[in-house]
């Protein structure tokens, strides 16, 4: 396994509360965002990325405040919650590298994209802890991956250089005429495998889909050895997350790494709406993950 640096540690070490754990407040969507802040595709089209920029600042002041790190996107965010201000000095900030989107083959395979001219150095330049990339993988279908392993490989050989942390995520995608029922029978190999092939690539802290079921998360703790993962929320509801995060957490994960499951049903384009529900709703839901995330980093200190 590829180890951290004395560099990445300590970055690594600042996107973790006290207990040793990830949290990480996700806040780096685009399109996903303009879909939760308005039903119609042309009010969506409206809604611009500096408004886009002031809801994901009140995210990080009522909701990022409260957890260790931030993930943001340097399109809409940053710099603007670091010169504002409204980033506080002990949150630690991921910047995402991938661009919104997905480009597509004739096949259905997913191209992922990054967004232009950010790479490591730049992410230093904008106060960063750390970068985060995401790339789509269907690890049976080999042939659909090689853009987007190119796209990993190129991202940790780069943050690797600069000698700065870089969270590696992957998503898995349903294919054409593949049902539902296929599809969710095929996920805990197919976030076992994409783990493999993130880790294949170098990669050393990783934030990784719901395996699925207890036996995968444990499957992919053996496989990540000393390399920690948390789990992403993927937008499911709050209470299906705590139930994901618990047996992530029982079987081996090392933190979480959330969005939308915290947060997608508190904003508005009201802003003083997107306060209140964030501080009443959004932070006790946080909270209830904290308490199971804690529980287990209890434990993984008391066998260590």
């Amino acid at each position: 396994m590829t180890r951290m640096t004395t560099s990445e540690l300590r970055g690594y070490q600042q996107i973790c509360a006290s207990n040793g754990m990830m949290m990480v407040i996700a806040c780096d969507q685009r399109g996903g965002m303009r879909t939760l802040l308005a039903n119609d595709p042309v009010e969506q089209a409206k809604i611009s990325d500096a408004k886009l920029g002031e809801t994901k600042s009140d995210i990080v002041q009522y909701l990022a405040s409260a957890a260790c790190c931030v993930l943001l996107d340097p399109i809409c965010a940053v710099p603007k919650v670091v010169d504002d201000g409204v980033l506080a000095r002990d949150v630690a900030l991921l910047i995402g590298l991938d661009a919104s989107g997905f480009d597509k083959t004739p096949e259905g395979y997913r191209l992922s994209r990054l967004v232009p001219g950010v790479d490591a150095r730049h992410v230093r330049a904008l106060g960063g802890t750390g970068g985060k990339i995401m790339v789509y993988l269907r690890a049976d279908r080999p042939e659909a991956n090689t853009h987007n392993i190119d796209i990993l490989r190129r991202c940790v050989e780069d943050f690797a250089r600069e000698d700065l942390l870089l969270v590696v995520e992957f998503l898995t995608y349903e294919l054409p005429g593949e049902s539902r029922e296929e599809y969710v029978a095929k996920v805990p190999e197919l976030v076992l495998e994409g783990t493999r092939i993130c880790l294949d690539c170098g990669s050393k802290v990783l934030k990784l889909p719901y395996p699925g079921t207890a036996e995968a998360c444990a499957g992919v703790t053996r496989l990540a050895g000393a390399v920690p993962w948390a789990v992403l929320s993927a937008g499911v509801d709050h209470s299906t997350f705590l139930g994901q995060v618990e047996t992530a957490m029982r079987n081996g994960a090392s933190g979480v790494i959330a969005g939308r499951a915290l947060w997608k049903d508190c904003i508005s384009l009201d802003r003083k709406e997107t306060a209140s529900r964030l501080s009443t709703i959004a932070v006790p839901r946080l909270r209830e993950i904290q308490a199971v995330v804690a529980r287990y980093a209890g434990k993984a200190a008391q066998a260590a």
